[in-house]
């Protein structure tokens, strides 16, 4: 029961890799920097590299024997809009954009990863390191399967993890069946008929539509998903006018729903169109709902999870392993990778004393004493899966 020395060795280049991709965040499909830094080590590494699979995304290709076998290892590697506020040494150089995810983690522990099994040598096969771009909903897995990613690398069983601030570090979390929820996002555009503030009678008021809308919104859940069906629907953003004495013309609702099946996200759509437009003609309105499922439900094979936890105990002791966790109504596009492959999602900790934000918070940063544990994971769970006994 204990990490791979090696890896462990490895905790001050790992943190100054992690603090620099920390430092220069990027965006979706814009991960430019990221996956030079990326391709440059898995070179020095001795890793042969494939870019452009996804767009910026990359895939590492690493062979040893003459064995069929294959397994893939996935990290994310964008960031998102949000304006950072730590003001520590490595905090974002780029205003507005941040790794307010721990994406920087995931990379940084892949990177380890491959760095030690490029030494080590200890496995038969084929090893696929596939850093991701654009997971923050906007398409990234799809658009590197849609590149022929499992056709060129083909992966007999695939592993990715994601930190988890609210577990402590040294811990792993590794369940079968389904972790996270399917994902959309919406927006919905009501169209009025502007007119003086002082003079309502003359005006179709789209604010006061966008006001009834989101609270109607609120029974889809309530009074249309069987209570034992979870669900959530969020409205995040209203934007409407931009005067004190005007009424504008017309008013937009943005926001997010998260279901744990695709039937029940189904019917949160047809219901949200069918009260947007009833809503917005009753006030002789119209409404537009623009409706995209993003993630579907994340659901790990049994046999992978089994495979995670096993690996995770060995690493940590399986008094530090929880395989049976609830699953949350985060949603994450590594769900289309294990619709084409089984595999495992894993839950790392994250959280000590002075790392206790949340993701996607703007005092949010990763820990970076997780990174052996998980860089130890992905390194461990290639030499047992593809073991040279077997």
């Amino acid at each position: 029961m204990a990490l791979i020395d090696e890896i462990v060795a490895m905790q001050e280049e790992l943190t100054a890799w992690r603090r620099d991709i920390h430092a220069h965040p990027e965006l979706g499909f814009a991960e430019n920097r990221t996956s030079d830094f990326v391709a440059a080590k898995l070179e020095e590494f001795g890793v042969q590299v494939n870019r452009g699979i996804g767009k910026t995304g990359i895939v590492g290709v690493l062979r040893e024997g003459n064995e069929t076998r294959s397994i893939g290892l996935r990290a994310d590697m964008d960031a998102l809009p949000i304006l950072e506020e730590n003001q520590f040494a490595h905090r974002s150089t780029t205003d507005g954009q941040m790794h307010a995810c721990g994406h920087d983690g995931h990379t940084t522990m892949l990177l380890g990863a491959a760095k030690y099994l490029a030494k080590s040598r200890n496995f038969r096969g084929q090893v696929n390191f596939i850093f991701q771009p654009a997971e923050e909903g906007i398409g990234g897995a799809r658009a590197m399967i849609d590149d022929g990613l499992f056709t060129q690398f083909p992966c007999d069983q695939l592993f990715a993890m994601h930190n988890a601030p609210g577990m402590p570090v040294g811990k792993f979390g590794a369940t079968a069946g389904t972790v996270t929820a399917a994902g959309a996002f919406f927006d919905i555009e009501i169209q009025g008929i502007g007119a003086h503030g002082a003079f309502p009678h003359d005006s179709v008021d789209p604010v006061v539509v966008a006001a009834e809308t989101v609270l109607a919104l609120q029974s889809v859940v309530a009074r249309n998903v069987r209570p034992t069906d979870t669900a959530v629907l969020s409205v995040t953003q209203i934007h409407s006018g931009d005067a004190y004495n005007v009424i504008p013309a017309v008013a937009r609702l943005a926001g997010t729903v998260r279901t744990f099946s695709v039937k029940t996200m189904q019917l949160i759509e047809e219901r949200m169109g069918q009260l947007a437009s009833g809503i917005a003609k009753a006030h002789g309105a119209t409404a537009t709902v623009d409706f995209r499922t993003v993630f579907h439900p994340v659901v790990n094979d049994a046999a992978a999870a089994t495979l995670a936890g096993d690996v995770a105990s060995e690493l940590v002791g399986e008094a530090n392993v929880m395989r049976s966790l609830p699953a949350g109504t985060g949603s994450e596009d590594f769900s289309y990778m294990l619709e084409e492959v089984p595999g495992c999602y894993l839950y790392l900790g994250n959280a000590d004393d002075e790392h206790t934000r949340p993701v996607h918070n703007p005092g949010y940063d990763f820990n970076d004493n997780a990174a052996v544990y998980g860089a130890s994971f992905f390194a461990q769970v290639v030499e047992t899966a593809l073991s040279v006994h077997s």
